[in-house]
């Protein structure tokens, strides 16, 4: 127990860093890594990344029962993947990653986590299916249930069933069943076993809702199943007749028990097939028939067909078929149909007339009658029937019983006949027209017609067999005889001609002559007085006017009830174009019959066509000299020899009008004086134009203009003039081949023949001069003078020239002009231009679009006179800082050749990228002559860049998690702080913060405004921070997030401010989550070694490591620590690590906890296991004292007992020593030792108290029995490693004992090699204690 104590105690404190060969460490992230299960085999999977201090090479390796997944490239740490993965097989797996610098290996474990892909599809879990249900099954209920799986997970292992096809695939049957989401088929329509199908085949087919498969988002389904659905059949319909009519025929004479049909029903279940029972359960002739068990059906009593005639002369009987069994509902299942049956007739009645309609008819003696009227058109068309005439004949007995013959006889039946003449129970008669010309109205207004039955009519002696006699009557008659009994009937018909449409209007005349003026008015009545006549009455009588298609029909209309002729259209009435119009008027009466007339319409002339001039007018005359003479040729349209026609010549005024005349008339032009062509426009080449106006003298007055050309030749008849009385020009010197200057003359002719013009040259020097003409045209020719190619001018020997220059034309009979041209000679321009330097002293330039236009003038002089100088752009030159930015600020400014420097592009000025801008300019002297120098010295204008407020204030990135910890949160103490940077200088990057709004948001969601914080701001170089404290103590109970929103504005000197906002979350945390780690070191080394601890702790927890307290432990509490340190650790959420979860995490960062203990890290515990109430302080030292008191005197007895003991045990061994004399003696300490401890020295032993604690998994605080030999290899200097000493005293057992003072006798005893000693025994046994020595004695 002891040794363990000493261990528990020592081994902290003894942990040293071997100042060598630093080992490599994995990076923090090198824990984890998630994978894709549809990567391919050989794609990069991830790469090992570690770090080493001394920068040597490192080699990459994996090992584990799982690294056959991969393949790792040694030099670079590349990790591509050598086998495929399946997250449904293994969704996670640890590989062992390694990695070693030559000299140092380290490992560590890897969680290699695979992601789920979408790379199954669903699979049903049986794939025959089948059952049966009930025809009668409710709807919405469960038909089937089916289970397909997915293995995926996520929405790719979410099944999604649906039912693909449904045979027998009808319209009924489509949507008879629907799936839902958990594999249950519902019915969702009713079955019929009868009706529909007795039998249903269902394709099932089950997919995911999808997901990533190789890079692409699919949907997978399974192959597809088939469910057999079996309907059973129930008594659920009723029966049914095999026939949907039944019908039958009887004689009415028929015997009782004759059979008349049978019908049969079956069950509509036709699965079920019950028996069925007849009955007749109504009928329109109770107990006329009855029927058998059998379905047929017999006569039961005596029949009447005369009683059946309102019936249709038929029986209607309903049949009832019923069941033997109750059906479904427990009711009888039956049905009925009704059965007709037609009872056939004796014949016993003879045809009589009735004034009906069929169908109509009832055939009661009301509507019999003798007497008819009827009405028809005179000459109406054969068989052209009597209007209102209703005759029905009617025999009421069948077949030929009821046949009966119609025919029509008397005076007037010549014209006409019946329809029909045979016929069968009832007829409607007709009586038609057989000859037209016999039908006159004229003749006869009224015709009658005697229509009768009898037999024998033909005969000289008829018989009489009914009541009335065929020869009665000795009219024309109708007679209806009964083809069987031969009786008869007759009647009279009256019949009333009507009068028809038989005469056509007539016109008085068949021409009429009218006049009207040519255009006339719309509506303009031509005629009103011309009228056609009809004799017809009434409707026949009535006169409708129209006029036919024709010439002129368009033009003119025709009122169709008065027959007034009007104009249509008056506009297109041209005399000029028709003069007479030739129209037919129709009259038609209310019978469609019609006559004509012509009207023969002439136009009376208008005055509306304007005169018209013949042919064109060009005259050509010689100035001077020739004269004009020409007649104007023109006439008008309109009627000859009136003022319609009559034509006026007059001339509109004109420019040239007072140099002619024009005989009114007869229209005669003639020149009134010579004509001049110099006179006359020179752009009108000698052409004057004339307007001639003719009109006419109608009302109103028309006229036409012609314009009369009259060119005017051209003669020679003028001197050339020089543009100039004299002329000076201007030669440099030594300059040979020049022009030296351009003279200028013009002849007033106005052709070339006359007007073209050459230049000749005299005068003093002129041998140093030539010309040379050049014809301009309109008279134009320039002269230029030159220097001849050899010829060169000194200005030091003739510095002028007098020279004459001649014009002339090539007339030789023309004469010529001079003028006196004076030649300088000038001397050369041999001098570069230079730059004023007080026009490049700097200036100064806002940025973004402050100012615009010019802002300075570069100004260059040159002593030459004639210099013409203009400034030239050379470079730009951009600088922020001193530092070159390339071309950014090329397009901001623009220098004019006359030295302004403009601003081109204001917007694009930007102070943040170019502070200075410098124009690089030189002068050039555009007439500096060849070969001397024509460009200055280059110059610089400098153009510094002023900064105005264009950029607002941006938050930098902040890596931070702001919490809120009782510890450290006291008034105007910082919780949070923010940072931020404006682009613009000087005042304009100066910012201000201010805090906007505060909320708490407790953790159950609740939001509260709070005023409890204020903001101060401070900066370092450009970056300004604002740092966030509370005005008083916050409230500790409160658990939640504080959201502050934090403005950033900053302060421009000049125009409006800019602002920025941000939101910080300040989370909250509960004491509870305090941490105590305790330190063997004091104090002030860890407070020396927090950025260190600080550092270690974060890269093990990735949290945000806020320490609260460092204290020193008090003495009387010390066991192995010195010192503790209280921290939270949370994380960016707000959430804090437990006491356990740090301890848990510590643990797997094997780097990190090398690190802190390393840094003296011993003991992780609570707060709250730390620390205690005074109270409990005092019950705990009362206790620690009474338990020291009683460990002390339990100490001092062991001691005494302990003493004894030795003192006893070396009497023997000393007793042994002499029988010992043959074994080796241990080595023997140079320095008395402390008893009781394993310490070769005289410094104080240490022993750890067993305090209770979070065991980190030290190896010092472990139970087992070998803690005593790792307690041993914690010693300090004297340490003796166990293994290795054990190892040495194995062999030093085979060795003889080296030479040296007389060994301890009992050391010499028990370090002898026995024979039966085991080296296990030797191993725990065989060392050496300085506090066993015997030597003393």
């Amino acid at each position: 127990m002891v040794r363990l104590w000493l261990s528990c105690f020592l081994l902290p404190a003894l942990v040293v860093s071997v100042a060598a060969n630093m080992p490599p460490t994995f990076l923090a992230n090198m824990t984890a890594v998630i994978l894709p299960e549809d990567l391919p085999v050989g794609a990069q999977a991830f790469w090992l990344v570690a770090q080493d201090q001394d920068n040597d090479n490192l080699t990459y390796g994996m090992s584990g029962s799982n690294a056959y997944f991969f393949t790792v490239t040694p030099y670079t740490g590349e990790v591509t993947l050598a086998s495929p993965l399946d997250y449904e097989t293994l969704y996670t797996f640890q590989v062992t990653i390694s990695v070693s610098d030559g000299s140092n290996h380290r490992q560590k474990e890897m969680q290699v986590i695979v992601e789920d892909r979408n790379d199954n599809a669903p699979v049903f879990q049986n794939t025959a299916f089948s059952t049966s249900i009930d025809e009668t099954l409710p709807v919405g209920s469960v038909v089937f249930s089916v289970l397909a799986q997915d293995k995926d997970t996520g929405s790719a292992g979410v099944v999604v069933y649906s039912i693909e096809k449904v045979i027998p695939s009808t319209g009924d049957s489509e949507h008879l069943f629907r799936i839902l989401a958990n594999g249950s088929i519902v019915l969702n329509g009713s079955l019929s076993y009868n009706n529909k199908s007795a039998f249903y085949q269902l394709e099932l087919k089950a997919c995911d809702m999808g997901g990533m498969f190789n890079n692409s988002f699919i949907v997978q389904c399974s192959a597809p199943v088939l469910l057999s659905i079996s309907v059973v059949d129930q008594p659920d319909l009723d029966p049914q007749f095999v026939r949907e009519f039944y019908s039958a025929s009887v004689a009415e004479d028929a015997a009782k028990g004759t059979s008349v049909l049978k019908v049969e029903a079956v069950d509509g279940d036709k699965g079920i097939n019950d028996p069925v029972i007849y009955s007749i359960s109504n009928s329109t002739r109770p107990g006329w028939f009855d029927i058998g068990e059998d379905g047929v059906i017999r006569v039961n009593g005596s029949l009447d067909r005369e009683e059946l005639l309102e019936e249709g002369e038929e029986v209607q009987l309903q049949v009832t078929a019923t069941e033997t069994h109750l059906n479904i509902h427990g009711q009888e299942a039956k049905v009925s149909t009704w059965v007709t049956v037609s009872v056939t007739d004796v014949n016993d009645h003879i045809p009589e007339f009735y004034n009906c309609s069929l169908p109509a008819c009832t055939f009661t003696p009301e509507e019999a009658r003798v007497n008819f009227t009827g009405y028809v058109d005179e000459h109406a068309s054969p068989r052209i029937p009597i209007d209102d005439l209703t005759m029905v004949v009617y025999d009421p007995d069948k077949g030929s019983n009821g046949t009966f013959l119609l025919s029509l006889e008397g005076a007037d039946a010549e014209a006409f006949r019946v329809s029909p003449e045979r016929a069968a129970g009832s007829a409607a008669a007709q009586v038609l027209v057989r000859s037209s010309t016999l039908v006159d109205y004229e003749r006869q207004t009224v015709m009658t017609v005697q229509v009768r039955a009898a037999l024998g009519c033909r005969g000289p002696k008829p018989r009489a067999l009914g009541p009335h006699s065929c020869c009665l009557l000795p009219c024309p008659q109708v007679v209806a005889t009964d083809s069987v009994s031969q009786n008869f009937s007759v009647a009279m018909v009256t019949i009333h001609l009507r009068d028809i449409n038989d005469h056509r209007p007539t016109f008085p005349q068949s021409l009429y002559d009218l006049t009207v003026p040519e255009h006339s008015a719309t509506g303009y009545v031509v005629t009103s007085s011309i009228h056609a006549t009809d004799p017809d009455t009434g409707a026949w009588g009535q006169i409708t006017y129209s006029l036919l298609p024709g010439n002129g029909a368009d033009l003119f209309q025709v009122d169709p009830v008065s027959g007034t002729v009007t104009v249509r259209n008056g506009k297109l009435l041209d005399r000029e174009s028709q003069a007479v119009y030739y129209l037919t008027l129709q009259a038609m009466d209310g019978g469609n019959l019609s006559s004509s007339t012509t009207l023969q319409i002439h136009l009376l002339d208008i005055n509306d066509n304007a005169p018209v001039v013949s042919g064109s007018y060009n005259i050509f005359v010689q100035e001077e000299e020739d004269d004009v003479s020409v007649i104007i040729q023109a006439h008008d349209n309109d009627e000859p020899g009136t003022n319609n026609s009559r034509l006026l010549f007059s001339l509109l005024p004109g420019p040239y009008n007072h140099n002619f005349s024009l005989d009114p008339d007869t229209g005669l032009l003639r020149n009134v004086g010579p004509l001049d062509r110099e006179a006359i426009d020179p752009t009108l080449g000698g052409r004057i134009v004339l307007t001639v106006l003719v009109s006419d003298c109608g009302e109103p007055v028309l006229t036409t203009e012609v314009n009369v050309t009259i060119t005017v030749e051209d003669i020679n008849d003028n001197l050339p003039i020089f543009n100039q009385s004299s002329y000076n020009f201007t030669v440099k010197e030594e300059d040979p081949g020049v022009l030296v200057g351009v003279v200028k003359a013009w002849d007033a002719d106005q052709t070339e023949a006359n007007n073209r013009i050459s230049f000749s040259l005299s005068g003093s020097g002129a041998n140093n001069f030539m010309i040379r003409g050049l014809v301009l045209g309109a008279g134009w020719a320039e002269g230029y003078l030159w220097l001849p190619p050899d010829v060169s001018l000194d200005f030091e020997a003739e510095s002028v020239f007098n020279l004459t220059v001649s014009a002339e034309n090539p007339d030789p009979q023309g004469g010529e002009t001079t003028v006196y041209v004076l030649v300088n000679v000038e001397d050369v321009n041999d001098n570069p231009p230079t730059l004023e330097g007080a026009s490049l002293q700097g200036i100064r330039v806002a940025e973004n679009g402050s100012q615009h236009g010019q802002v300075a003038v570069v100004v260059a002089s040159d002593v030459d006179t004639k210099a013409q100088l203009e400034i030239q752009l050379v470079n730009i030159l951009c600088t922020k800082a001193g530092l070159d930015v390339g071309s950014l600020c090329w397009d901001w400014f623009s220098v004019t050749p006359n030295g302004s420097v403009y601003i081109n592009q204001s917007k694009a000025i930007d102070y943040e990228a170019c502070d200075l801008v410098t124009l690089v300019v030189r002068a050039c002297d555009l007439t500096t002559d060849a070969g001397f120098q024509a460009y200055s010295n280059n110059g610089s204008l400098f153009i510094t860049i002023e900064d105005v407020n264009d950029n607002a204030p941006y938050f930098l990135p902040e890596d931070k998690t702001f919490v809120i910890i009782p510890e450290l949160v006291l008034p105007n103490r910082e919780v949070a702080s923010v940072r931020a940077r404006d682009d613009d200088s000087g005042n304009n990057g100066v910012i201000l913060f201010s805090i906007l709004q505060v909320d708490f948001i407790s953790k159950d969601g609740a939001t509260i405004p709070f005023q409890g914080f204020w903001i101060s701001t401070s900066s370092e170089a450009d970056v300004f921070t604002g740092s966030i404290q509370p005005v008083t103590s916050l409230d500790s109970t409160l658990q939640g997030t504080y959201q502050v929103t934090v403005q950033a504005t900053d302060r421009p000197s000049v125009g409006p401010s800019l602002e920025t906002t941000t939101t910080l979350n300040l989370f909250t945390v509960d004491q509870s989550y305090r941490v105590r780690l305790q330190f063997s070191t004091p104090r002030e080394e860890v407070g020396a070694n927090r950025q260190e601890i600080n550092a270690a702790l974060t890269q093990a927890t990735r949290t945000t490591v806020y320490i609260v307290d460092i204290q020193d432990i008090d003495s009387a509490a010390r066991a192995r620590a010195n010192s503790y340190l209280d921290a939270y650790f949370v994380f960016p959420n707000g959430t804090a690590l437990t006491l356990d979860e740090l301890s848990v995490i510590i643990r797997s960062d094997q780097d990190s906890l090398t690190q802190l203990l390393r840094l003296g890290l011993v003991v992780l515990g609570a707060q709250e296991s730390q620390e205690s109430d005074p109270l409990n302080q005092l019950i705990s030292v009362i206790i620690g004292l009474g338990v020291a008191l009683l460990l002390v005197l339990v100490i001092m007895t062991t001691a005494f007992v302990c003493v004894r003991k030795s003192y006893n045990r070396k009497l023997r061994a000393m007793k042994a020593a002499k029988e010992a004399r043959n074994t080796a003696a241990g080595v023997m300490p140079s320095a008395p030792a402390i008893p009781g401890t394993n310490m070769y020295n005289t410094e104080r032993a240490n022993p750890m108290l067993n305090l209770p604690n979070k065991d980190l998994g030290l190896e010092y605080l472990s139970s087992s029995s070998d803690l005593d030999y790792v307690s041993l290899n914690s010693l300090d200097d004297n340490s003796v490693d166990v293994d290795k000493n054990s190892q040495e005293i194995k062999e030093q057992c085979h060795r003889p004992p080296p030479p040296g003072p007389d060994p301890e006798p009992l050391s010499a005893v028990l370090s002898g090699c026995q024979a039966g000693v085991s080296g296990q025994q030797l191993e725990e046994l065989s060392y050496t204690n300085a506090g066993l020595d015997t030597t003393d004695l």
